[in-house]
């Protein structure tokens, strides 16, 4: 049976399992509208190409499933390199499907034209330009199976105009063979006999995971191995939740802004055991001495990644599923390793713990601590939900002051630190997980960058809070001028009554809420939250001197962690007592099996 090329596209989309679109039409994409009339798949029509990336993010960071976006030639494909990027960085399964000019008139510099395969070649895992319209069911194929398999990453496709309005025939394909694509998953043996061994050894390990085991699914994997070791763990930006925050071993968030028991017991430690990291700058401060006397198990699905930042002792290459569940059986093997090894590393972290917790003032009859907004939210949501941010100094907050129990209970942009991406990335994930509450918590400077989601939002019934914590400036730079450029406040004011976000939000169909001081802030989040039919978008009126800490500065050690003004405590040197959480249950992870 003939179909057109632009056919075969969305035929093969369905084949690939995708229920959900997030795009805009415009002529060299627009043969590819036509059949999704008669499709299966949502179309979400956004404002902008960058909302339908970070929309495509968002459904990709709670459902573990490749989101999808669709733009047309030049502009709208290049409106799309922020979120690939941003997914190239935070390894998010995404498949971006662009428009392209005819054939013969590539490269003659036509009417919306731009080499999109040439300027996004370093952000995507892989890209495709279909240049025969036989090919498309196949590019297709190949693209969801290279963005969902080994480290998941961006995978843009590209079709020519005259491509999709071919005619062709349309097969799905029954295998794929890509000859220069064989992630490895399996765990060496050795290794983790390796691995075991250093554990058995070590008196002060801690387990540093990453944004590599949520992707990975391995949330139960993690939580038994770690119960069977019985040492503390730290989670990165990108891996709240692959370890429950409520669980009296879990260290919270180490880095920049990150706990003082975290960064120090990373610090002090004598083995780090990394899964499914990359040793990034901003938790290991300056690198040279980061966690000096630590060996390293460092195992990842990304062999490029092992050994680029730090030499691991113990390199393991493999699915981060396969690999604990290895090193759970190998540990559990050992009747030498048991939690009372360590109980004396324990007990010394937990002091630090107790003594240095996340902290902050509220004065009853003071400004609104920013702070203060997101333990409210927090409590409100009981630690239910899917928690989106913006980047800045309220997204330290969230990551701080939240407690993540599940596995894709969390997005962020973390590697590339993307703002605008809460308010579209919210809309995504609320269409992912439809029967979940998602709350963006987001800044006055984030939100502005694409508010206009919201009409998107409220056209389409997608309901979801967005918190903004409106400092009235660009909140983390201006820490920074003021921590280290004497106050010199150079073009960080945001007017607080420009826009008015309440006027803005009802403009765009939402609802919009405001609260200036500390007895409404209560009030307001619960009004929020019974909001289930369109978006709503509160204006906290907070704190605007108010800084994030604790800090470690860009480049120093994390020996020098600044836990508030003018405390910096030497590492060790700290008294007190262990807190004590219940532990949650275990969480049933989304499942997902890639395309063939």
């Amino acid at each position: 049976m003939k179909v057109t090329g632009a056919q075969s596209l969305v035929r093969s989309l369905e084949c690939a399992g995708v229920e959900v679109v997030f795009g805009i039409p415009g002529g060299a994409i627009l043969p590819a509208y036509d059949p999704l009339l008669d499709s299966s798949i949502r179309h979400i029509l956004m404002r902008h190409e960058q909302g339908a990336g970070h929309a495509a993010e968002g459904y990709a960071h709670v459902t573990g499933r490749p989101g999808v976006c669709m733009a047309t030639s030049g502009p709208g494909a290049t409106n799309l390199v922020t979120p690939i990027a941003d997914a190239f960085m935070d390894s998010i399964p995404l498949v971006a499907i662009t428009g392209q000019v005819p054939r013969a008139a590539m490269g003659g510099d036509a009417f919306q034209e731009a080499d999109i395969i040439g300027i996004t070649m370093p952000i995507t895992k892989h890209s495709i330009k279909v240049m025969d319209p036989d090919a498309i069911p196949t590019a297709v194929a190949e693209a969801f199976h290279i963005a969902s398999t080994g480290r998941p990453g961006p995978v843009l496709v590209d079709l020519p105009k005259d491509v999709l309005a071919s005619d062709t025939t349309f097969a799905w394909p029954s295998s794929i063979e890509l000859p220069g694509y064989r992630p490895h998953t399996e765990p060496n043996h050795r290794q983790i006999a390796a691995a075991a061994e250093l554990i058995r050894r070590a008196e002060r390990p801690v387990f540093y995971v990453g944004g590599g085991v949520v992707k990975g699914r391995a949330a139960r994997e993690l939580r038994a191995l770690v119960e069977a070791v019985g040492a503390p763990v730290v989670t990165t930006l990108m891996a709240r939740g692959a370890f429950p925050d409520d669980h009296d071993l879990n260290l919270g968030m180490p880095g920049m802004h990150g706990g003082y028991a975290a960064v120090t017991a990373m610090q002090r430690s004598d083995l780090l055991i990394a899964l499914g990291v990359r040793f990034d700058d901003r938790v290991t401060g300056d690198l040279a001495s980061f966690a000096p006397g630590a060996q390293i198990i460092h195992a990842d699905i990304d062999p490029a990644e092992i050994g680029k930042n730090r030499a691991a002792d113990v390199p393991i290459v493999g699915d981060a599923k396969a690999v604990i569940a290895a090193l759970a059986s190998s540990v559990g093997a050992d009747a030498s390793i048991t939690p009372a090894l360590y109980e004396p590393w324990r007990a010394e972290v937990a002091r630090w713990h107790a003594d240095y917790p996340f902290a902050y003032d509220q004065d009853p009859d003071g400004p609104i601590k920013p702070q203060h907004v997101v333990s409210r939210f927090d409590d409100a949501l009981a630690g239910e939900g899917i928690v989106v941010t913006g980047v800045g100094q309220h997204q330290m907050w969230a990551s701080q002051f939240m407690r993540f129990n599940r596995p894709n209970s969390w997005a962020s942009s973390g590697g590339l630190g993307t703002m605008g991406f809460a308010v579209p990335a919210a809309l995504g994930a609320k269409i992912g997980r439809p029967q979940e509450r998602v709350v963006a918590i987001d800044g006055d400077g984030c939100f502005q960058m694409t508010a206009q989601e919201l009409a998107t939002a409220s056209i389409e019934k997608i309901p979801f809070v967005v918190a903004i914590l409106n400092n009235s400036h660009l909140g983390m730079v201006r820490q920074w001028q003021e921590l280290f450029y004497d106050k010199r406040y150079s073009q960080v004011y945001l007017p607080r009554e420009v826009p008015d976000y309440v006027a803005l939000a009802e403009a765009y169909g939402g609802v919009g809420l405001r609260a200036t001081s500390v007895d409404e802030v209560d009030a307001v989040i619960d009004k929020a939250l019974g909001v289930d039919d369109r978006p709503c978008v509160v204006d906290f009126r907070v704190d605007e001197a108010e800084m994030c800490f604790p800090m470690v500065p860009a480049g120093a050690s994390n020996d020098d962690i600044i836990v508030r003004p003018g405390v910096m405590p030497g590492a060790g040197e700290v008294e007190g007592s262990s807190p004590d959480h219940p532990v949650p249950e275990p969480y049933d992870e989304p499942e997902f099996v890639p395309s063939a």
